[in-house]
């Protein structure tokens, strides 16, 4: 049995889909740590593109907690974020309310036959809230797809996108037919390291900086006609390869 759709379309979420915001992070890191809002410290580097629990040690460590309180937090983590994002969803709606054109390109592609998952930092519960509350979620396979809280190093994740859409559909997923679609370095690096294809959406950095990392494609925005020709060129470049 062979593949019958258009390929896998791959999305990462924060800086992609919808605004990067670290207030869920910091108060769910205060909340676990016992630490005021003010006290939380995030690590320079290592932060947009890296996963949830990795993030959330280099902070609980920058801010003061042992390394040994910070794995012990990380039990609590998940219902102390979920606590948070819960409480303040009215306040998510209006601060990190989907890009433009996000869910207008969810659809074209699933019009276009393509399936639809992601993989993000973020844990799998708190992206499906995300998602749900900006009303994206509805053409997204989350079943499929990979999460912070799957491994740790984001370059583990792939491989969970892999082994759920073979015991989905009964045939093995075809990287070449396989497009990530990111916003940050890191989401090119992981679709690299999978040998998916990548398309970079310039939200946070520019097109040039996106292009010294050397995606597939790069876009500007998330306008279905251009995310789709992008996807096309992408796939029809690696199947010439």
């Amino acid at each position: 049995m062979g593949e019958t759709h258009a390929g896998l379309v791959v999305w990462d979420v924060d800086g992609t889909l919808i605004p990067a915001d670290l207030r869920w992070l910091r108060r769910a890191v205060a909340g676990t740590y016992q630490l005021d809002e003010s006290a939380v410290v995030f690590p320079t580097s290592r932060v947009h593109g890296y996963t949830d629990e990795s993030i959330v040690i280099d902070t609980a460590i920058a801010s003061g907690v042992t390394e040994e309180a910070a794995e012990d937090g990380l039990n609590h983590y998940p219902d102390v974020l979920m606590d948070v994002m819960s409480r303040g969803e009215a306040e998510l709606v209006r601060d990190q309310a989907a890009y433009p054109g996000a869910a207008r390109t969810i659809a074209a592609l699933a019009e276009h036959g393509y399936i639809q998952t992601a993989l993000t930092g973020n844990l799998k519960v708190s992206a499906a809230f995300k998602l749900a509350v900006t009303g994206l979620d509805s053409q997204l396979d989350l079943d499929i797809g990979a999460f912070g809280s799957d491994a740790r190093d984001r370059f583990g994740l792939p491989a969970f996108v892999a082994d759920r859409y073979e015991a989905r559909f009964g045939y093995p997923l075809d990287p070449a037919r396989t497009v990530i679609i990111g916003d940050a370095p890191n989401d090119i690096a992981t679709a690299r390291h999978a040998d998916f294809g990548v398309v970079a959406v310039a939200h946070r950095l520019t097109s040039e900086e996106l292009a010294e990392h050397s995606p597939d494609a790069i876009v500007d925005r998330l306008d279905p006609d251009t995310v789709l020709k992008a996807i096309h060129a992408t796939m029809r470049s690696r199947a010439d390869q």
